[in-house]
């Protein structure tokens, strides 16, 4: 009764209690066909397929006729089907084509917990769809492991349904994590252990097709297929063939080393023991560098207890961790969803072609971030998608039709204009399928060409002609590129006939560039294989790549590198007269003025730049409006080093400083280094006119610049409240020392103050000066503030000590009343 009268509903139901085949079979007696379709979205191909041909087993019928599927280039739906399964993109693309969803009846989002993009997508894009112009949409959000709560509210308060399901017991056993040996070697002995252990099928979780080959070659030197054993592969980059054939029942008992792609949905007949190694691989998209970056981390404790439940779909089963208790209790609840990690290039089309231009205008579970979406829409923008207003050009109309990456789908629409279609489904292929070269052995010995991609070209086109592909190629992944080839030859047709006769790397560069316009790099000049790409990026090429001496690349496959530099896996070359055809319009003029610090000068050029990629540079130079405040900010950043801030200028700031404490009422200016600093363009700019070396900065006289920021009646009263020097009782004038921040300091030989009583002060008599009292010598014999002290008790310690060393100079017995002088004794004394 539920689903007939809720236009939302929630399903939470742990794995294997039939979610994905029994519930949209019952559906058919409660959504009636005038209704429509029963549209269900599975997140992989491989369960879109298995789950309709499963529903359609259980009807006595083949898929196509009540349950069908449709999934990337292939479709097996007719007239009568009820239940159609689709995979994530078809959904988006049937919501675009067609607003109103005429002819379906209830979409069902199955697997939702996984989170990913094109799912959140497709509800939010379902749910406004709901409350625009179809109020009788059903919408059903399946789910084994998410919160659900959260969910129910974005719905508008959706019914909750729970199901305890159908399970069996699965004992679970923890195997030591701390081996030193290396996660293959660890999988390979638990498998071995559990196939003696346990009967039926296994199941082996790994985190990438990288371990999962290895995992395979060291099984197939253990004797398996001896004792009647197949082993198969499992992971999203294999063909679908293949796929099939892992997951089909057999005669033999079998292992089935699985990426994370057999987590969910799929029921693999036979499976009675997982083994998990508790890691899945994720790309992590970088918003500052723009790139994806692949890495390895700790599954979550959801998809731990998905995993685990594989085991127990049929009967009891086990599951064997290489990891312990307490790892997995500090497993994160949930695995992020992809929306927070992942380029976002794909969804700002998705949503400028639903003409929504602010995500908030739709219902997501977690939103997309800001950084994320703002370099999507930068890509978009290069890829001449969006207009200045962020809308969709006809061109963006034409590219969100296939069912490709914006980046792929611009390469395929340039390669129709160039008359090269069947070059450009070719290259499309390449970068979008798994890397043909590597699964190859070892690395390949170093040698020097235009382009990888060229390469790659190179060794389809031999083993479309008969041959191997060479040594380094791989069978099952040239299969892989050549279907996807085809099926977008079909695509494109009749586009897609014979080539125009032309040079194919200059093609080949002209629609990499197409697709990878902030992919630009240049060669620097620190290093080889070193290159600085047009998003300001630094990148190092893969020692694999050939491309290693070209002055200008395409970076096609471009690891982000975490705060280090990107690996560049795939390049190009591209000459600079192309570069200039193909970027035309990307190619910006701009005046560059800067303080070099080495050459502690300005430096001006004008410049022809893409990005951060300079292509000439011509010096010029620059007036005084555009050096004022480079120059500034030089001095700025150094300090006021680049300045002569000799003893005269630290005398002004000291008497300055000491005014502004002992005198505040007469309001004294801050002449210290940090608010001389952040008002340089006050006092300083005005007098740097045409200054542009470290020397002419040197030249300029700095004590007269902060006087001037007194006015008359404040320098006058400067040397009167703080001056310069003092006249002492013998007619010297003696400087006095003024330091920030300390006394003002008179250093003056001890025979010149005879007759002194009191220590002499400043300041309106405010401050006393700090007496350095020296011998006839100029050495220091005593630092006091209390000159009358000193007569009446320490004076005479010193005349003791020193008469007989200065016997020429008088040290009388009454210094008060003594002739204070600056000469020895007259002769005869």
């Amino acid at each position: 009764m539920t689903a007939r009268t809720s236009p939302c509903i929630v399903l939470h139901a742990p794995p294997g209690a039939g979610k994905t085949t029994r519930v949209p079979l019952a559906l058919l007696d409660i959504i009636p066909p005038e209704a429509g379709r029963i549209v269900m979205l599975e997140p992989r191909r491989l369960a879109a397929a298995s789950a309709a041909r499963w529903m359609a087993r259980i009807l006595g019928e083949e898929a196509g006729h009540t349950v069908g599927y449709s999934i990337r280039f292939e479709s097996r739906v007719s007239s009568a089907t009820r239940v159609e399964v689709v995979t994530e993109g078809i959904l988006t693309r049937r919501i675009q084509n067609d607003p109103l969803l005429e002819g379906v009846g209830m979409v069902i989002f199955d697997e939702f917990h996984e989170r990913s993009i094109q799912a959140d997508l497709g509800l939010a894009l379902c749910l406004d769809v709901q409350r625009q112009v179809r109020p009788d949409l059903k919408i059903l959000v399946m789910s084994a492991t998410l919160d659900v709560e959260p969910l129910a509210r974005l719905m508008g308060g959706a019914p909750v349904l729970s199901s305890a399901g159908r399970s069996f017991p699965v004992e679970e056993i923890y195997l030591d994590e701390r081996s030193p040996a290396r996660l293959p070697d660890r999988m390979v002995a638990a498998i071995q252990r559990a196939l003696h252990e346990t009967e039926g099928d296994l199941l082996a979780f790994l985190p990438g097709s990288g371990e999962i080959r290895i995992c395979a070659s060291l099984l197939a030197g253990c004797g398996l297929g001896e004792r009647g054993i197949a082993v198969h592969q499992l992971y999203g980059d294999l063909p679908f063939d293949e796929q099939q054939r892992a997951i089909q029942p057999g005669r033999q008992r079998k292992v089935v080393l699985a990426t994370s792609i057999a987590e969910t949905s799929l029921t693999i007949e036979g499976v009675r023991t997982v083994i998990d190694s508790g890691l899945s691989r994720r790309l992590r998209f970088d918003p500052a560098s723009g790139m994806n970056r692949l890495v390895t981390v700790r599954e979550s404790a959801s998809s731990a207890e998905q995993r685990k439940g594989r085991a127990g779909r049929l009967g009891p089963g086990a599951c064997y961790r290489l990891f312990s208790r307490h790892t997995l209790s500090a497993m994160t609840p949930h695995t992020p969803p992809e929306i927070l990690n992942t380029d976002l290039s794909p969804l700002v089309l998705e949503l400028a072609a639903w003409g929504v231009h602010d995500p908030k205008d739709l219902a997501w579970l977690d939103p997309p971030p800001a950084a994320s979406l703002a370099v999507g829409r930068q890509l978009l923008a290069d890829l001449e998608v969006l207009d200045v207003q962020g809308r969709i050009t006809p061109q963006g109309r034409s590219m969100i039709r296939l069912p490709l990456h914006p980046r792929l789908s611009r390469l395929l629409l340039r390669a129709q204009e160039l008359g090269c279609a069947r070059l450009g489904c070719d290259l499309a292929a390449l970068v979008s399928e798994r890397d043909i070269f590597r699964t190859a052995g070892g690395e390949r010995a170093p040698r020097v060409g235009p382009s990888d991609i060229v390469e790659r070209l190179e060794c389809l086109h031999a083993w479309r002609k008969g041959g191997s592909g060479g040594e380094r190629a791989d069978a099952a992944s040239l299969k892989a590129v050549e279907r996807v080839s085809r099926q977008l030859e079909r695509l494109l047709r009749p586009a897609a006939g014979k080539d125009r006769p032309g040079d194919t790397d200059e093609a080949t560069a002209r629609l990499l560039l197409a697709a990878y316009p902030d992919r630009l790099a240049r060669r620097r000049g620190d290093g080889e294989g070193r290159y600085l790409l047009a998003s300001g990026r630094g990148a190092r090429l893969s020692p694999r790549s050939v491309a290693r001496k070209a002055e200008y690349i395409v970076a096609v496959d471009v690891d982000g590198g975490g705060q280090d530099e990107g690996i560049i896996h795939l390049a190009s070359e591209v000459g600079e007269d192309l570069l200039r055809q193909e970027c035309a319009g990307l190619i910006v003029q701009r005046s560059t003025i800067a303080w070099n610090e080495r050459e502690k000068r300005v430096v001006a050029a004008r410049e022809e730049c893409i990005g951060a990629l300079r292509l000439t540079s011509t010096p010029y130079t620059p007036g005084s409006e555009e050096l004022c405040p480079v120059v500034l900010e030089a001095v700025r950043a150094s300090r006021l080093e680049l300045l002569d801030m000799d003893d005269t200028v630290r005398r002004v700031q000291g008497r300055v400083a000491l005014l502004r404490k002992a005198v505040p009422e007469e309001g004294w200016p801050d002449l210290t280094d940090e608010n001389l600093l952040e008002t340089l363009e006050e006092w300083l700019g005005p007098h740097v006119a045409g200054a542009r070396t470290a020397q002419q900065l040197r030249a300029l006289n700095v004590a007269p610049l902060l006087l001037g920021l007194l006015d008359y009646r404040r320098q006058r009263l400067l040397d009167e409240l703080a001056p310069t020097h003092l006249e002492v009782p013998s007619g010297s004038r003696i400087r006095l020392d003024y330091a920030v921040g300390e006394w003002p300091v008179l250093a003056v030989k001890l025979q010149e103050l005879f007759g002194l009583s009191d220590t002499p002060t400043i300041a309106r008599g405010r401050v006393g000066v700090l007496l350095h009292l020296l011998s006839p010598a100029g050495r220091p014999i005593q630092v006091t503030r209390d000159l009358k002290g000193f007569w009446n008790g320490a004076y005479h310690e010193v005349k003791k000590e020193l008469k007989g060393r200065y016997p020429k100079h008088p040290w009388p017995d009454d210094p008060w009343s003594a002739q204070p002088t600056r000469r020895t004794k007259p002769r005869g004394h």
